[in-house]
């Protein structure tokens, strides 16, 4: 076992990888706040597992062909539409609101760097705790 495959080092693995996705989704929406008819997209937050279940996300599988079974939930059901609960209404049908969306970049950049910084501490103790000196 490796030190990348503990519990604790996964999970904050899926973790930066969600923030990444995610980072992409909010970036969309930004780029597509003028398009008439876009609506606002949110990327699903990964749900903790329970007790006594494996740690660590599930892999999606891809469809290489529609002749292959498709899996009981795929990749692109973690992308969902946020619902207008905002005061503003625009003609156009666009549902972005500026404000919220850089809110919602500045947080997931804020998360982001927070399991970035627990990741390389985690591995950083795990390392002195095994006796290797150094950094890598």
């Amino acid at each position: 076992m490796g030190m990348t495959d503990l519990p604790l080092v996964s999970m904050l693995k899926t973790r930066m990888h969600w923030h990444q996705a995610r980072q992409k989704v909010l970036a969309e929406n930004v780029a597509q706040a003028n398009t008439p008819g876009f609506q606002a997209k949110e990327l699903v937050e990964p749900s903790r597992p329970a007790s006594g279940a494996a740690v660590g996300g599930a892999l999606a599988v891809d469809r290489t062909s529609p002749l292959h079974l498709a899996a009981a939930s795929g990749g692109a059901s973690d992308v969902t539409k946020t619902a207008t609960g905002g005061f503003e209404t625009r003609p156009s049908g666009n549902s972005v609101n500026l404000e919220d969306e850089m809110l919602k970049v500045a947080g997931n950049q804020s998360d982001y760097q927070l399991a970035a910084s627990l990741y390389q501490k985690s591995l950083s103790m795990l390392r002195a705790a095994a006796g290797v000196r150094g950094s890598a």
